[in-house]
Parts: C-alpha cells; sequence; structure tokens
C-alpha cells in the first residue's frame, strides 16, 4: 500500500504500519513482471464481460421467438430477467470463490471457473424455453463469480513501478471482451437464416443462438487450458499469516474502513449506471422509432456496441497511463465518473432525428440521414466509454488505500460484490423503466433517460466522497 492514514483517532486503521505488516507476512514480489503471467490473466479478463454481453444483440429476438408475449413492447421485462440473472448469480458465488481462493490457491479456482461457464454457455445455446435459458445463464454466473481472483493476482504481481501502465493495460481486456460478446453475438446469430448456402445445416436451423454460444464456449475453454498450462500460483504458503496482528481483517472490519466503504457504495452506483446503459442502449436501438428507438436491425446493434468497445479500448490503452502518472487517482475516478449524466441526456436526441428526418412514405431514412444518425451513435458511444474508465482505478484505489496487504483478496472481492449486487437488477429494472417509459409516453417518452440521469447524479456524489477520503489519509 503507498498510503496509510496517521489519524490516531481512526479506529477503522489496522495497529501495524504497512511496511511493519510486510515484515510479518512474506508476500513474493517480482521485481520484473513475468509477461507470460500477464498475458494468462488479461485474457481470462476476457471472459466476464464476453460471456455477459454475448446475448445482448440477439436476446430480444430471442425473447421474441419463445412466443411468451405477443406485445413487443413487453419483451424487454423478460430479456432483463435473463441478463439480470447472470449477474444475481455471479453475486452469490463471489465470496464463496474469493474464499476458496484464499484456501486452495487462485489457479485452481480460475481452471475450475472457466471450464464451468464453458459447459454452461454451450447449454445456453441449446435452450429451447425461458427456463432452460434462465438456468443456463445463472450457472454460467456461478462459474463466473470468481471474477475478482483475477485482479487480486494481478496486484500480487505488479508494484508502484509497473502498474501505472500495466492497470491500464489490463483494463482494455473488459472492453476488448465488450467488442467481442456483441460482435460474436450480432454476427454469429440466426446463422443460417443470414447465409443459407453457406451453413446449410440442420443444427442451426434448430438452434439459431447455438453458434455465438459455441464460440464463446471455445473461447472459455482456451482460457481454462491457458491457466492450467502456464498460470502459476501467487498465493504462496509464505503469505500464509504468521502472527495474530497480520491477521486477514473480516468483512465488518473491512467495511469499518472509510475508503473501502465509500470505494463499494461509489462502485456499485457505477455498475448500476453502466448496466442500466448497455441494457437500455441496446432496447433504445431494437424499439422501434415511432416508439422511441432507432429501429436497428440486431446485426447493426452489435456492430455498434463493438464500435463503443473500441473507443474503451483506446481510452484504456492511450489514455490512461497518461492520466494515472499526471492526475490523483481519486481525481481521475470522480471526473470520469462525472460523465455519465450528460450521456443520458443525449440519448433521445438521436430519436428526435430520426423522427423528425424519417420518410413518411417508407417509414426509412434515407442514406445522408442515416450516415449522420450514425455519426450521433459513435459519438455518444465514445463519450460513454469515458464512464467505464473508473473500472480501472477502482482496483487502483483498492489497492493504494487499502487498510491491509493480507486483506488484499477480501478487499477486491468485497468491491466485485456491490459491482454485481447492482449488476443483478440493474438489467430488470432499467429496462423496466424503459418500458414504462414508452409506453406510458412519461416525458413524451423519455423519462427513462431523466430518471437514469438523476440516478448517475447519485454515483457523482460517492466518487467525490473518494476524493475527500483520498485528500484526508495523504494529509
Amino acid at each position: 500500500m503507498l498510503h496509510s492514514s496517521t489519524n490516531s483517532d481512526d479506529e477503522t486503521q489496522p495497529l501495524l504500519r504497512h511496511d511493519e505488516e510486510n515484515s510479518t507476512i512474506s508476500i513474493p514480489h517480482q521485481s520484473s513482471l513475468c509477461l507470460s503471467q500477464l498475458a494468462v490473466i488479461c485474457f481470462l479478463r476476457v471472459l466476464d464481460p464476453l460471456n455477459f454481453t454475448q446475448i445482448f444483440p440477439y436476446i430480444n429476438e430471442f425473447v421474441s421467438r419463445l412466443h411468451l408475449t405477443e406485445d413487443p413492447s413487453q419483451i424487454g421485462f423478460y430479456s432483463g430477467a435473463i441478463e439480470s440473472v447472470f449477474a444475481l448469480s455471479q453475486l452469490v458465488a463471489i465470496y464463496p470463490w474469493s474464499s476458496l481462493s484464499d484456501s486452495i490457491g487462485r489457479r485452481p479456482v480460475i481452471i475450475v471457473g472457466t471450464l464451468g461457464l464453458t459447459i454452461s454457455t454451450i447449454f445456453f445455446g441449446v435452450s429451447r424455453s425461458f427456463l432452460a435459458a434462465m438456468f443456463a445463464r445463472a450457472l454460467a454466473g456461478l462459474f463466473s463469480g470468481n471474477v475478482p481472483v483475477i485482479p487480486t493476482v494481478l496486484c500480487e504481481i505488479t508494484d508502484p513501478e509497473n502498474e501505472s501502465f500495466i492497470f491500464p493495460f489490463f483494463g482494455i481486456f473488459w472492453p476488448l471482451g465488450m467488442v467481442l460478446g456483441p460482435l460474436i453475438g450480432g454476427s454469429l446469430s440466426d446463422i443460417a437464416l443470414k447465409f443459407p448456402t453457406v451453413f446449410d445445416y440442420a443444427v442451426l436451423k434448430a438452434y439459431p443462438y447455438f453458434l455465438p454460444c459455441l464460440v464463446v464456449a471455445a473461447i472459455n475453454f482456451a482460457g481454462m487450458l491457458s491457466a492450467y498450462c502456464f498460470l502459476q500460483e501467487t498465493r504462496k504458503p509464505t503469505q500464509l499469516v504468521r502472527s495474530t496482528e497480520a491477521k486477514p481483517l473480516s468483512t465488518k472490519e473491512l467495511l469499518a474502513n472509510q475508503m473501502i466503504r465509500c470505494l463499494c457504495t461509489s462502485a456499485c452506483f457505477l455498475s448500476f449506471v453502466t448496466t442500466a446503459f448497455d441494457v437500455v442502449f441496446v432496447l433504445f436501438c431494437y424499439t422501434p422509432i415511432q416508439k422511441g428507438g432507432l429501429g436497428l436491425q440486431t446485426s447493426q446493434i452489435g456492430y455498434a456496441l463493438a464500435i463503443s468497445g473500441v473507443a474503451a479500448a483506446f481510452f484504456q490503452l492511450v489514455l490512461m497511463p497518461t492520466l494515472l502518472r499526471r492526475v490523483d487517482h481519486a481525481k481521475c475516478y470522480h471526473f470520469t465518473i462525472a460523465i455519465w449524466p450528460a450521456v443520458f441526456v443525449i440519448l433521445p436526441s438521436l430519436n428526435i432525428f430520426a423522427r423528425y428526418m424519417t420518410d413518411e412514405t417508407n417509414g426509412n431514412l434515407n442514406h445522408n440521414a442515416s450516415a449522420v444518425l450514425w455519426v450521433g451513435i459513435g459519438f455518444v458511444l465514445v463519450f460513454a466509454k469515458i464512464g467505464f474508465l473508473p473500472y480501472t482505478i477502482n482496483t487502483l484505489l483498492v489497492k493504494q488505500y487499502g487498510p491491509s496487504t493480507s486483506s488484499l483478496g477480501a478487499s477486491n472481492g468485497l468491491l466485485q460484490f456491490f459491482i454485481c449486487l447492482s449488476r443483478s437488477f440493474s438489467p430488470l429494472l432499467s429496462s423496466s423503466i424503459f418500458v414504462v417509459s414508452v409506453e406510458n409516453d412519461l416525458f413524451m417518452g423519455y423519462g427513462w433517460a431523466i430518471l437514469l440521469s438523476v440516478i448517475s447524479m447519485g454515483s457523482i456524489h460517492f466518487s467525490g466522497c473518494i476524493m475527500e477520503e483520498s485528500k484526508r489519509l495523504r494529509s
């Protein structure tokens, strides 16, 4: 840790200074980063967003084919439930996986999790009912519960000299998963209908969403093999506690720490807002123009989401290293979160433009209007992806201001718990807000944008608390 409070009356601080604690706990610290280890954990970082988002482009079409409702505006309720169950199951599994990694090591937890994710993804591809789809996504979420273990491994193999570059570099693999997921889902879903001469196979006709799931499952399996063959265990026996003073802190003790508490609350709001954007943006694109959306095709939605992922990767690789070297981490965290209210307010203007430019004779946009609309979509997505940068910074803040090195895994697990907590209900709640707003013409059908903008302001409040707490700790 780089900072610790010197306030003597702060009972939430550990009794030992970090340098004293490190003399008690032997933690293997590599002077030069092992590139093979970095490559494996970067590959593994792709899997969680890949599996979470690959269903986004086709999930509304998937639900429509189940004939659960005849009203297209009601599809969002069912698709939101399928999207939410993944995160809800992941939430339940986070602490058991994190605790298990402290007992048996990081490596076996990662291997078992990726293998289970492979199997559950294939199962979703052959699901032909709502209950089967829910079960498959719930199973995938359970095996994705090991997600906090991966950044914990990164914290254990990096040091202050290389983390300003390594963490942003590691961060690009989350948006890379956000690129690959929608791209695979949008391009390969219903492939037998799109290219009947090339993919004229009975299995692809019977299971139109099997191919994207099979490809994602293959990537998961490759991740499992890479971890099995190349990943070294970072939870060494020398890391075990040797004295009572260095005992890892309990959950109650961690939450008693002001910075950890602020980080968890802020991360919860941030996760709700970013997940709501991902879900609502897809619904917004899928909904017909006259109903308040953009009326895009499934493949077009996939391409749009891929554009946003490319933008996020660019910011992580080019912008973040400079920011982390020159700007205080807490300030950077706060100001990148502050962009979200504007993002939600801007979105309805795309529908207003599309309505105004729609040809009344055929209900379509002309080529010039369509080009302008895509420029607007690109602008909003690039603007929004700046708001995803805090996910890289909050892990650094845990490492920098966390109360104890012996509780690094628990601190990361706690942070991820709150991220998944909001991600578990954000899809269902945000899609419901969108549907109710459009159906009841609340604020001209754009009530969803206003409400989500207000919720975004709550995330700004708590990121400001982090900035103030970091100032207190440094003083």
